[in-house]
């Protein structure tokens, strides 16, 4: 098992970040996707521009508050929680990640290279989404 949290905070409304993060519609602001399958309002494939494809279930969603899914893909499965809270002007993202190898042979080195990829994940993440929002201001 890998956990990995990061945290950003952004000068825009959070309606406004919490429009752009939760939209599947619209993920052209996302530089690792190449598209997104809605299978329905709780379930969606979202796939890389490597091919990966991750399957999606949302556990949990409270409006501009608290979204939460289980994630799924051929080497990995786990949960994602994003918080989101604004004070000031200041919209706070608060990501944790908790995926596990689904292949034996990956398990001894699942937690140093799974932490080290979804810390790379979720910076580019955070990039993107930065770059989202100052287009859209």
């Amino acid at each position: 098992m890998a956990v990995s949290n990061i945290r950003a905070d952004f000068h825009a409304e959070l309606q406004k970040v919490w429009e752009i993060v939760t939209s599947l519609e619209d993920t052209a602001w996302r530089s690792d996707l190449s598209r997104v399958e809605i299978i329905d309002d709780k379930q969606f494939v979202e796939y890389t521009t490597s091919g990966c494809q991750t399957a999606f279930t949302v556990t949990v969603r409270e409006e501009c508050r608290r979204l939460e899914f289980d994630m799924e893909n051929d080497n990995m499965h786990g949960h994602w929680t994003g918080i989101f809270s604004s004070k000031g002007g200041v919209t706070t993202i608060d990501f944790t990640e908790d995926v596990t190898a689904k292949k034996l042979f990956m398990k001894p080195f699942m937690k140093p290279f799974m932490k080290a990829y979804l810390k790379r994940q979720q910076g580019l993440y955070i990039t993107d989404l930065r770059k989202a929002l100052e287009h859209t201001s």
